[in-house]
Parts: C-alpha cells; structure tokens; sequence
C-alpha cells in the first residue's frame, strides 16, 4: 500500500510502498504527481530503478528532456551521471549553491529524478527549500514588488561575461560547456508563478541566475533580492535529505530551490539524473 508521509512540515515527502518493476500503473502515477504538487520534493527509499525504470518513472511528469550544458552519459544522451571521484579535493561541486536549474532558458526544467547509485556514508546530502512556502510567509512589502513583476535571468556560469573561477567550478568528473555568448541572453520570466496541479503559487527566482527585476536596474534589484534570498532559503522551508544507495528523489524545480553539499572530498559519489520539461513557468 502506497502511504506518504511529511519529511518536514514545509517541505518534502517520503513515499513508501511503490514499486515499478512492471511498469507504473495510472493510479499510482496519479498519486506521484499529486505528492510532488503538495510538496515539491518527494523520496523513493530503496527503489534501486535500471535507467529505463528511472525514465519510465520520469515520464509520469512531463518529456524527458536533454539538459544543455552538461555532458550526458555516453550511452544515453538524456541521462547525466552526477559524479564526484574520490580524488576531487578542494574542488567545486555541481549544483553547490542555492539554485533553480537553467531558469535562463526561455522553457527551463519542469523537475528532475535523481537516483543514488553509490553515496558517502556521511555527508552528500541534498537540500531542498520549498518556494511555495516561502511566497505564502513572504512579507507583504516584498509581495508587492515580486506580484504581477518579471524578472531576468541569465546563464552567468555557461556564458562568456561571467564564468565562474576554475577553483569554484565543479570537479573534472562532470564536463561543462561554457563561454556560449547565447547563455548571457537575458530572459525574462515571472517572479511569481502558480503551480499547474495545485494552483498554488510560488517564487520563481534564484541567486545563481536572477540578475534584476524587469524595471530595475542590477543595482536597484540587489538589495530586494538579497532579502527575497534571504527569507526563501530559511531552514525553516527546506529539507535535508541524506541519500542512501537505491534511494530516489524528484522535485519540482520551479517551485523549489536546491543545494548539494560538499562535504564529502575523499569519497566517491554517483547519481544519475533525468530530466522532465512542462509548459513555460506563468504567473
């Protein structure tokens, strides 16, 4: 039998009793989607998925999509192995900062799956911050800026303006593309956007790629941003979750923020990822 449970009170579910070996029934699919609409994360303990598994279970939420930027794996050009080797030392890592996925492109991710293959004992964890919650306790003066308003996005870290340093970037096991002058395009999309399912609504912004609101200069937008960041990112929206082997998440990655942690140089950790696209995020 299928049960959900919180993993906090704001943010992320646990479901246990799924299983897809023969494939994934309609009910079921039902179920997943709505789980992932309520709380923007939810965990597959134990699910051990093949890659054809993990894409069939991505398929429950959109396309599959081909991620930019980041070379897939050689075998399948919609799967990326999110890989650290034991040897990456004092080195970045993918995704370590609090980010929404490519939110630069003018349709970015819908959500993604990541699978568990091999993870440290301690440490590797994943945080998730629900942005459903943090627009629903935003205060109200920050409300009537982001209401109704578009904000810009950029591909800083993949462009040609804005790299990152080669010390702060991710480790040699994950190969990036970057200086494409079309990632410093500056793209607009809504600061508050309503999730499809739910009709809830949510911010749409991060540190990584929101640069400035669309009637604002960077200057102008620095300081609402720094405290729009501030407020989204508190612990009090996010979950932290500890991997284990077999385990899977899925997010939704426009109603959510995330952030891999790097604490765990001398151990190797391998992921696979999978991605699923949707409509374009609207207000």
């Amino acid at each position: 039998m299928v049960e959900i449970k919180k993993l906090t009170g704001l943010m992320g579910a646990e479901i246990t009793g799924v299983r897809i070996n023969d494939g994934i029934p309609d009910d079921l699919a039902d179920v997943l989607r709505h789980a992932l609409a309520d709380h923007q994360m939810i965990a597959l303990r134990g699910l051990h998925p093949t890659i054809r598994q993990q894409k069939q279970l991505t398929e429950v939420f959109g396309p599959v999509m081909k991620l930019p930027y980041v070379e897939p794996t050689p075998e399948d050009d919609e799967v990326i192995a999110v890989l650290k080797e034991a040897e990456e030392c004092n080195t970045g890592v993918f995704g370590g900062d609090w980010h929404s996925d490519f939110s630069f492109l003018e349709n970015p991710p819908a959500g993604s799956v990541l699978s568990a293959i091999e993870v440290p004992e301690v440490g590797g964890d994943t945080v998730w911050a629900s942005q459903v919650a943090a627009y629903a306790s935003l205060p109200e003066k920050l409300k009537k800026i982001v209401d109704g308003r578009r904000a810009v996005h950029i591909g800083a870290p993949y462009g040609v303006t804005h790299q990152p340093p080669e010390e702060e970037r991710s480790g040699a096991s994950i190969r990036m593309i970057r200086g494409d002058p079309d990632a410093d395009q500056e793209i607009l999309h809504p600061a508050v956007i309503t999730e499809t399912l739910s009709g809830r609504r949510s911010l749409f912004l991060n540190p990584i790629y929101t640069t400035r609101f669309e009637d604002m200069s960077e200057a102008e937008s620095a300081p609402i941003l720094a405290e729009i960041y501030k407020h989204c990112t508190r612990p009090d929206f996010s979950c932290r979750f500890r991997w284990r082997a077999g385990d899977v998440a899925i997010w939704d990655n426009r109603t959510s923020l995330h952030y891999a942690t790097n604490d765990y140089d001398g151990i190797r950790r391998l992921l696979y990822r999978t991605t699923f696209s949707a409509d374009p995020p609207a207000a």
